[in-house]
């Protein structure tokens, strides 16, 4: 089994599933890093290809991605100024490992949707 303790806060601030793992497995990190899979794409084209997400959210999870390097951040001086997100090699890869979780979740949508249903009415 993993170690999922953390008894002190020295351990929780050293634990990968804590400091890692929880930055990138929330919704919209993972909709960023899938958005990004196959080009680098525009503030705005982002915003509308996840469609449900404010501007401060998608800019403060933007930040935090690029702070941990899973993207970059370019800015085109123009005219028009641009500015440009990309993934980065880290980026890539932790988007390969999580696009197969999320491979599993598309296949078992229907059991676990009926599972809740069923749970719910007991």
């Amino acid at each position: 089994m993993l170690q999922v303790t953390a008894l002190t806060k020295d351990e929780a601030e050293n634990c990968p599933i804590r400091q890692v793992l929880s930055k990138v497995t929330g919704k919209w990190q993972l909709l960023i890093l899938f958005a990004l899979e196959d080009r680098a794409l525009r503030f705005g084209e982002l915003k509308r290809t996840i469609g449900d997400i404010t501007q401060r959210v998608l800019t403060e999870n933007l930040r935090s991605l690029e702070r941990d390097s899973y993207l970059t951040r370019t800015v085109d001086p123009g005219p028009p100024l641009a500015v440009h997100y990309d993934l980065t090699d880290l980026g890539r890869e932790v988007s390969a490992l999580l696009k197969a979780l999320a491979e599993w979740a598309a296949r078992n949508h229907a059991v676990i949707q009926t599972s809740r249903r069923s749970y719910d009415a007991s």
